[in-house]
């Protein structure tokens, strides 16, 4: 099997040794999501919610290099370092997947990179 790396200047540069995607067969895996804004590589949202919004544009951006949208995500999982968040940034999520969304879990962590509140991870397929 072949790997093709997914790159956009689009989204937020990696900032460890890791590719913002890579296409493996008839599935695309994409590197978690925080809210950094991709031209200044600083972070934007000072609420969940805000934060939520940035890293969903910037999964858009991804997918989009990719040529795929929301609606080829079959699978996401989202980090929380505040559970309590959920409701928020679920409002957010959901106007992304208004029909068949996909299968997802969310988890509370102690912290992620950079002092986010949300780290948001999808894998798509290429149907």
């Amino acid at each position: 099997m072949q790997k093709e790396m997914i790159v956009t200047d689009q989204a937020p540069k990696a900032i460890g040794p890791y590719s913002q995607g890579v296409r493996a067969g008839a599935f695309v895996f994409f590197s978690g999501q925080i809210p950094l804004d991709p031209t200044t590589g600083e972070l934007r949202g000072t609420s969940c919610a805000e934060q939520a919004e940035v890293v969903m544009e910037n999964i858009a951006a991804i997918l989009a290099a990719a040529g795929l949208g929301f609606a080829d995500v079959v699978k996401s999982t989202i980090f929380l370092t505040n559970l309590a968040d959920f409701a928020a940034v679920n409002e957010v999520y959901g106007r992304r997947f208004p029909v068949n969304p996909p299968a997802r879990s969310t988890v509370e962590v102690n912290g992620l990179p950079r002092g986010a509140m949300v780290e948001i991870e999808v894998i798509a397929f290429i149907g």
